[in-house]
């Protein structure tokens, strides 16, 4: 079995004066949800071996936030950039880990959520996929190449004003 963790960046900074998107960071109420991702990951015993996340300042920014253990393999990618929802599924079934988590944007990690499922979850924010929602989905797989539309059972769904 295989573990994805779904993360949507926490909120970020639309204040400007950051040369482009692809810098924005994290504003305080985006590093407070961070942290209290990690700390709900924590209680939940969810800890990943593997991170995918978006070469994004505030996608870098979240995984900071988490304060994952030190030994967690961490990779930041540009394409993971505001990605659709192809490029991160195939992002996926390159994955090595048993539990990955993989940080990145809407529309694509919203997209992606829906469409891995085979049953979604009954929570009222699901669909929005807000700043900071984060997915636990089970994948009955012996490695993620074998990941696909369809093939996950949602385990949890949380989003930081729940925290």
């Amino acid at each position: 079995m295989k573990r994805l963790i779904l993360m949507r960046h926490a909120k970020s900074d639309w204040s400007g004066g950051f040369g482009n998107d692809h810098d924005r960071p994290l504003n305080q109420r985006g590093r407070k949800a961070a942290a209290a991702l990690g700390e709900w990951l924590r209680k939940q015993k969810l800890f990943p071996d593997q991170v995918l996340c978006s070469s994004a300042k505030r996608t870098k920014e979240t995984c900071q936030g988490l304060a994952l253990p030190d030994m967690t393999e961490q990779t930041f990618l540009k394409p993971l950039y505001l990605a659709n929802a192809g490029v991160i599924l195939n992002t996926l079934q390159q994955a090595q880990g048993d539990i990955v988590l993989l940080i990145g944007h809407n529309p694509g990690i919203g997209m992606v959520a829906t469409a891995i499922l085979s049953d979604q979850p009954d929570h009222p924010h699901f669909r929005k996929y807000p700043t900071g929602a984060t997915l636990v989905a089970d994948f009955d797989i012996p490695d993620w190449a074998h990941a696909d539309w369809g093939k996950a059972n949602a385990r949890h769904f949380v989003v930081p004003r729940e925290l």
